[in-house]
């Protein structure tokens, strides 16, 4: 193979960019067949690390970087298409890295650019909780898009799009309560999820306290470590766990819509109804979302009017036009049929 890359490479081995990585640099933290394994097919297919080519002399290339954590996740492919067009207009090409469950969005990204010499990153999905040391690794401009940070990073070190997903959760959970709904369970992420996860289970709770209703840690069904959180598989998972459950649950916040419509098709399965045995409202607004039967009551996220700020904001950084932003976008409540007062 000419010209292989660290891309290649991964993609041979079955594993991750991060993964590559850690082996090439004997990196304690990587199974030892699976080293040997990255190894050999660097052997076989002549890849020079670039820990060993730091001295060839390559020029930065006309290429924007695209990180998604959680590509599976159909909310972002308006967003994939948008970036692509908008970056072509621009005369650049865009290099889409995907990153598995597990690897460190900015280690791929780290390796990435010692690849393609990009002139930008923009970081879509997936758990953003780096501090000033990690992030001045990446030494060109980047923007996180609907990605949540936390309160350990200055704003001042990065640009982001997102909209404010602690309120976003707290409206349409107090939209639930205000329906007559008291006991509301929550379709959450991981119990370890430190971005988007906690933020929309922090509205969750924050909504029924105003509501006058106690947070009950057993209607919290949260989602397993192994498998990707924001699927309709992971919905219908979740969901079936909350009809074995005991708990006498009316409603439930499925914190994307695409849980949500795994979570409908469950209690379908199971001989009940949606919404006359539970309410399940989501979160998103995708297309797909306003077409199931019955169409998902949910939060839009403006991902059109998102996709292109985040564009305008990575150019107007590489063009020096302007210095790192945060743009907040507000969502819009949908009221569909998948809801129903009690």
């Amino acid at each position: 193979m000419d010209s292989i890359t660290i891309k290649d490479v991964a993609r041979i081995c079955g594993v991750g960019v991060s993964t590559v990585s850690r082996a090439i640099n004997n990196h304690p933290d990587i199974n030892e067949e699976t080293k040997n394994m990255v190894l050999q097919v660097i052997k076989e297919n002549n890849y020079i690390p670039n820990n060993s080519a730091r001295n060839l002399k390559r020029s930065v290339s006309r290429v924007i970087v695209l990180v998604v954590k959680g590509i599976d996740n159909p909310f972002f492919s308006n967003m994939i298409r948008i970036f692509e067009e908008e970056i072509q207009k621009k005369r650049y090409s865009i290099f889409l890295c995907r990153v598995e469950e597990g690897e460190d969005e900015v280690d791929v990204a780290i390796e990435v650019m010692k690849e393609r010499k990009p002139k930008g990153v923009i970081f879509l999905g997936g758990c953003f909780s780096h501090g000033r040391e990690k992030l001045e690794q990446l030494d060109i401009p980047f923007v996180l898009s609907t990605i949540a940070i936390t309160d350990e990073v200055e704003k001042g070190d990065f640009s982001s799009v997102s909209v404010d997903d602690v309120q976003e959760s707290y409206k349409i959970v107090s939209y639930l309560c205000e329906q007559g709904h008291e006991k509301i369970g929550i379709l959450a992420a991981t119990p370890m999820d430190e971005s988007i996860g906690k933020l929309r289970l922090e509205g969750y709770k924050k909504a029924l306290g105003d509501h006058g209703i106690k947070f009950n840690p057993a209607w919290c069904f949260f989602s397993d470590e192994d498998i990707e959180c924001y699927t309709m598989n992971n919905g219908y998972r979740q969901m079936k766990r909350v009809l074995k459950s005991e708990q006498d649950i009316t409603a439930l916040f499925a914190v994307s819509d695409s849980i949500a419509i795994g979570a409908c098709k469950a209690v379908f399965d199971a001989g009940k109804s949606v919404p006359d045995d539970y309410s399940i409202a989501g979160f998103d607004g995708m297309e797909m979302a306003r077409y199931y039967n019955p169409a998902i009551t949910t939060i839009r996220q403006p991902v059109e009017e998102m996709a292109y700020a985040t564009i305008k904001i990575l150019f107007d950084i590489i063009r020096d036009k302007a210095q790192n932003q945060q743009k907040v976008f507000k969502g819009q409540l949908i009221e569909g049929q998948s809801t129903k007062a009690r």
